[in-house]
């Protein structure tokens, strides 16, 4: 178990479901490898996910659709009856337009493909620990139209892990040049990776690119309030 340094956040805690044990193992590397996310259940089957839910209280529970028996909006429902707010993320092979319509229903908050990468995978995790903001939707093609929430879908895909990387550490209040010396590249080159990152978010502004990432979940939450030093437009 993670410690947390007094005026941190306490770390994300998640339940992983998933029927294959190796599978499951690669997960709970992926995300406790991050300093914000804590794995504090396991379960490999579906009538284990409501008590493991109760006794747990997770902030997130990662459910692939394949583990056996599951009704998956079924269980949402469940879920979402034991822990009103919980952010449920589903891992699913499957794009099917009408099993995302049903899973947008259940006020899912993630939909993740299987194919998907480890970035994409610990972005959505961490803003679907974020009760009411906004629900991504990764690689399934058209799924955040399907979805449909009150607030902005961002489909985090769009950055490159170096992008991320950068935005990572303007977070940090780092400048252009010592996020150059910190990834052995140039300042050219981090401010190319910025315009990259303000045109794929949207974003105006240095702080605006931060906020939209920390709603995204690129950016973790210990850094939320803790912008870069540059309010500045797009970097030319």
């Amino acid at each position: 178990m993670k410690g947390v340094r007094e005026g941190e956040p306490a770390a994300i805690r998640i339940v992983l479901a998933d029927d294959h044990p190796l599978f499951r193992e690669g997960l709970r590397k992926i995300l406790e490898a991050q300093t914000d996310m804590q794995v504090v259940g396991e379960a490999d089957e579906v009538v284990a996910v409501p008590d493991l839910v109760r006794l747990t209280r997770p902030d997130v529970v990662l459910l692939d659709v394949g583990v056996p028996g599951a009704d998956v909006p079924e269980l949402v429902g469940q879920i979402a009856d034991i822990a009103p707010g919980i952010g449920v993320v589903v891992l699913s092979m499957s794009d099917d337009p009408d099993f995302v319509r049903a899973l947008a229903r259940r006020h899912v908050r993630g939909f993740l493909h299987k194919s998907t990468s480890r970035h994409e995978l610990v972005a959505v995790v961490r803003a679907a620990s974020r009760p009411g903001h906004v629900t991504v939707s990764i690689s399934a093609d058209g799924a955040d139209r399907l979805f449909a929430p009150p607030g902005e879908v961002i489909r985090v895909q769009r950055l490159s892990q170096r992008e991320a990387e950068v935005l990572g550490l303007a977070a940090q209040a780092l400048s252009n040049v010592q996020i150059a010396g910190r990834l052995g590249t140039t300042e050219g080159t981090v401010k190319r990776h910025l315009r990259n990152v303000f045109g794929k978010l949207g974003a105006v502004s240095r702080i605006d690119a931060i906020n939209r990432g920390i709603a995204a979940g690129i950016v973790p939450a210990p850094y939320a309030g803790r912008p870069g030093p540059l309010d500045s437009p797009v970097v030319r």
